[in-house]
């Protein structure tokens, strides 16, 4: 056995086992790198957006439009229909199977004891304000209480909020089902 060629090997063989597993090792991570495009997807959400956007706002104004006619007594009669739906706390008591006081914020799921102190002092006390208030609103009240509040999501704390006020406890109910933690 000659000791001098030995030698050569002992460095040879590592070193392109190592330049083999590099080379396999690149391609089968650079074949694996599989990036999904939805800007395609993203694009076509973000023109229905507008499209919401636009009729909301279309929407927005005319209410605006009908509460300042104020002077037909029909427009005053819709108005002081809409103004003063009854609370029934008979009905919210079967379906959540607990006591339920009007304007309880702690009823829209997400929302705790806390959360419920920071947007009254904020100045959203009712079912009726928190269902007018839009998320970046609400968003801004639990950007105010620091770091823990942040991780809320209040996506869907308006919406539920006027399921309250509107006496839809059964819809309310149901969705809070489907909808664990408040998330939509």
């Amino acid at each position: 056995m000659n000791f001098e060629t030995m030698n050569i090997w002992c460095w040879l063989i590592p070193l392109l086992v190592g330049a083999i597993c590099g080379v396999l090792g690149y391609l089968i991570g650079k074949s694996g790198n599989t990036t999904i495009d939805n800007s395609a997807e993203i694009k076509i959400l973000e023109d229905k957006n507008a499209i919401l956007r636009g009729e909301l706002e279309a929407c927005n104004k005319k209410a605006a439009s009908a509460t300042n006619l104020g002077a037909s007594a029909s427009s005053f009669a819709a108005g002081a229909a809409v103004a003063s739906i009854p609370f029934d706390a008979d009905t919210a008591r079967a379906i959540f199977r607990k006591p339920i006081k009007q304007d309880d914020l702690k009823v829209v799921e997400g929302i705790g004891p806390k959360i419920e102190g920071m947007f009254k002092d904020a100045g959203i006390k009712t079912w009726k304000a928190l269902s007018e208030s839009s998320v970046a609103d609400c968003q801004k009240v639990l950007d105010g209480g620091g770091k823990r509040y942040q991780v809320h999501d209040p996506a869907s704390w308006p919406m539920q909020a006027k399921m309250c006020y509107e006496g839809k406890w059964k819809e309310l109910f149901k969705w809070q089902e489907e909808h664990k933690h408040g998330k939509l």
